[in-house]
């Protein structure tokens, strides 16, 4: 072999073995997480280096969801398992005992200052604590310290995609509070089908009504739809708004009985599919502003 052949052959066989090298450290871990909000954030600190199953599907309640048992594998197979928790995955019991899994779930909203409410007697936490872009931002954290442990390789590209992503969300939620600050206080009040907007509200400045508790499980008697109804008139009410996730019939006759209008949908606890207005977290809080801005705007 000549000199030129020789180099080229060294040339060649260098090139493969650091292709083989970096084909070996792009490791991609498998992840499971318990809604479709969670799993957008996962994957926003994850990037590249994670697949991101959602156990309850875009448009899904995940108060009310039934596991099946592809996603009892899908547990059992999972490096990391992710939960929101505050009571609002109660079935995830049941699905990891399925699953056989020995690992704990990563409970994202430890750390988070919870509101707690009086249903039927008793003390119950809310769970929607996402619809406060300040929530999230622990629950990033959480979810970089979690996928650095699993996966330690890649803990500097967790780290970056973290606080590349938790500028945007800061930048999102200054954005937010200078939309709805342009609104009168007094016009801050809209009708929602169940108690799912109360951070939101404390954050941003908004009065929400709901006849349903922090549970779509729940049910409202005839007693607490009846206050409901004396409540909105009082207050003038005029803005209702239906729930992707939720059965819009009872919200419709409260605002038939009361006068208020329809003023869109909201995305409270689960993403749009990809096609919709809402397949991302920011793309939900976003929506969900410009529509409440909107219906009380006018």
């Amino acid at each position: 072999m000549n000199a030129r052949r020789l180099f080229l052959a060294l040339v060649g066989s260098t090139a493969l073995t650091f292709g083989s090298a970096a084909a070996a450290s792009a490791k991609t871990i498998d992840v499971v997480a318990s809604f479709t909000v969670l799993a957008d954030v996962v994957k926003n600190v994850g990037g590249d280096h994670v697949n991101v199953k959602s156990l309850v599907p875009p448009d899904g309640d995940p108060h009310e969801f039934e596991p099946s048992p592809d996603d009892a594998k899908a547990v059992g197979a999972a490096a990391v398992t992710f939960l929101s928790g505050e009571g609002l995955e109660n079935w995830f019991q049941r699905l990891a005992k399925a699953s056989g899994t020995k690992a704990k779930p990563v409970v994202v909203s430890s750390g988070i200052k919870t509101h707690t409410f009086e249903e039927d007697g008793k003390k119950v936490t809310d769970p929607h604590v996402w619809n406060s872009i300040p929530n999230v931002l622990i629950w990033v954290g959480n979810i970089e310290k979690a996928l650095a442990k699993a996966d330690p390789a890649d803990a500097a590209a967790f780290k970056a995609n973290a606080e590349s992503y938790t500028k945007e969300l800061k930048d999102l939620n200054a954005s937010i509070h200078a939309k709805i600050d342009g609104v009168p206080r007094d016009k801050r009040k809209v009708l929602t089908s169940h108690d799912a907007f109360g951070y939101y509200g404390k954050e941003y400045g908004v009065t929400f009504l709901s006849p349903l508790g922090v549970s779509t499980e729940t049910e409202a008697s005839a007693a607490d739809v009846a206050e409901l109804i004396d409540q909105i008139k009082k207050e003038d009410i005029k803005v209702y708004f239906f729930e992707n996730s939720n059965d819009p019939r009872l919200i419709k006759q409260i605002a038939d009985a009361t006068g208020a209008t329809a003023g869109g949908e909201l995305y409270p606890e689960a993403l749009s599919p990809a096609d919709g207005p809402a397949s991302t977290y920011l793309k939900l809080m976003q929506y969900n502003t410009d529509q409440i801005v909107n219906a009380i705007s006018k």
